[in-house]
């Protein structure tokens, strides 16, 4: 295994951590923890037992990923941003029975001090705006903002705002890359996709 550990972090025995992955200065990985390549895990991230990170992960500083989120490859973890995993906590009730799972799809953005309420999907290169609580699923591409966060546009995989209507029929091409996107309704697909 070819990664780097701060010496003041601590990885539990069982932790599984992947080639080229940089674990930086008290972060704490669980155990049970399976983290992919080339990930980083910046300084003060906690990293609970039944999480699951994907290949290429950035995850901020002051990220505490709790029992039964999982981030796809490539997902990006803004600053000090925050995941749930029970829906109703009390301190004088036991709900570790109750945990719910959050999933955050393949290339998707959470910004800096968003709020992330446990039992959602984030889709596909979604991009959920600094600040934003989200409360409920967010589709591929989908650019959300607020709180509770509410779509306000739409994202290239790329990163960069497309010209498409919040929903109903378009077509926009990424100013970075010349990709193509549609949108049919309230789903938005790209290049193979859009012409299949």
């Amino acid at each position: 295994m070819t990664y780097s550990i701060h010496p003041s972090a601590i990885v539990d025995d069982g932790a599984e951590i992947g080639d080229g992955s940089r674990v930086w200065h008290f972060v704490h990985v669980c155990g049970g923890a399976r983290i992919g390549s080339e990930v980083s895990l910046g300084q003060n991230v906690f990293v609970g037992n039944t999480v699951v990170i994907g290949d290429r992960c950035k995850i901020q500083n002051n990220v505490s990923l709790y029992d039964n989120v999982t981030l796809e490859d490539g997902v990006f973890c803004g600053p000090s941003m925050v995941f749930t995993n029970v829906r109703n906590p009390r301190a004088l009730v036991q709900r570790k029975d109750e945990y719910r799972d959050t999933l955050v799809r393949h290339g998707a953005t959470l910004g800096a001090n968003c709020t992330v309420v446990c039992g959602v999907t984030i889709g596909r290169f979604a991009f959920v705006g600094a600040g934003a609580v989200v409360t409920r699923d967010v589709p591929d591409f989908a650019l959300v903002v607020g709180t509770p966060a509410r779509r306000i546009g739409w994202m290239s995989a790329h990163g960069e705002r497309l010209d498409l209507p919040i929903e109903g029929e378009g077509e926009a091409i990424c100013p970075a890359t010349g990709l193509r996107y549609a949108l049919r309704g309230d789903t938005v697909t790209w290049n193979d996709e859009a012409a299949g």
